[in-house]
């Protein structure tokens, strides 16, 4: 996204950003874009920056902060107040199909009588459509998502008996079945091992390879600092965007955790409540 850290004062970082990029184009361009459900209380203010094809950009903030809000607002589910957010050059609810979102494995009702190998299926349906049944070269595909993220074995096993990691990784493969041109990952690596969490990230970079753009929430500042291109600080205010090296700052990331972020070592951090 734009590509300076901005100041801790997030209307001028709006601003700012924009200046920056009001000439670049993006797989997702946010534009001084505030999202509320109820218009008397935005969720979120000042949001301003671009995703380019082949970036992966880590949204970072407390609990609460709006990441999720502002994933919901580019699949167009959460409304637009005010600015603009445009979605591979169309609203959000236009380019849904070219999307995909990867939630939190453990939202997901484990009782309910999927196989994996049918999950991942579903990344098809927006590319055949509801009413078609998947062809030879969906099923292909499918299987060929599996296979990237380690599961090829588990194509047949109900969905909710695997583990955490694996159901992640699943609902991975579905996103790469679906050869979407933007991905946005709510939270992928929270409770998963350390094997799993290598093979997500692994697949995520081959995504970025072929040319798709990843936005991640994420509260693991070190793989944000060693995977992502770029960081959006979030705390229902923008409180910087730009590249990783130079955003996750100790006065920004004060200033996004409301005080809750504290110093060890030089640049290395602790959240005392993420």
């Amino acid at each position: 996204m734009a590509r300076n850290p901005r100041p801790i004062d997030a209307g001028a970082a709006g601003a700012a950003g924009a200046a920056g990029t009001s000439g670049a184009t993006g797989a997702l361009v946010v534009r001084h874009a505030a999202v509320a459900y109820d218009p008397r209380n935005p969720v979120l203010e000042g949001i301003d920056g671009v995703v380019r094809p082949g970036e992966t950009v880590a949204l970072i903030g407390p609990n609460g902060a709006g990441k999720s809000t502002l994933l919901k607002a580019v699949l167009g589910l959460a409304p637009v107040l005010r600015g603009s957010i445009t979605v591979l050059g169309r609203s959000p609810a236009a380019a849904r199909r070219e999307v995909a979102y990867v939630p939190q494995a453990e939202t997901l009702d484990r009782e309910f009588p999927v196989t994996a190998g049918q999950v991942v299926l579903m990344g098809r349906y927006p590319r055949v459509g509801w009413l078609r049944r998947p062809g030879r070269a969906d099923h292909r595909a499918a299987a060929d998502a599996l296979e990237e993220i380690g599961l090829e074995d588990r194509a047949g096993r109900r969905f909710g008996a695997l583990s955490g990691g694996q159901r992640q990784r699943v609902l991975l493969a579905r996103a790469i079945a679906q050869e979407a041109r933007l991905l946005l990952l709510d939270e992928p690596f929270n409770g998963i091992d350390a094997a799993s969490e290598e093979l997500l990230l692994a697949a995520l970079r081959r995504r970025c390879e072929a040319g798709a753009a990843v936005v991640v929430s994420t509260h693991d500042l070190a793989l944000a600092h060693l995977s992502c291109d770029e960081v959006c600080l979030l705390n229902r205010h923008q409180f910087g965007f730009g590249p990783t090296a130079t955003t996750l700052t100790p006065e920004l990331l004060r200033a996004t955790y409301g005080g809750q972020a504290l110093q060890l070592h030089g640049d290395s951090m602790i959240l005392t409540q993420p």
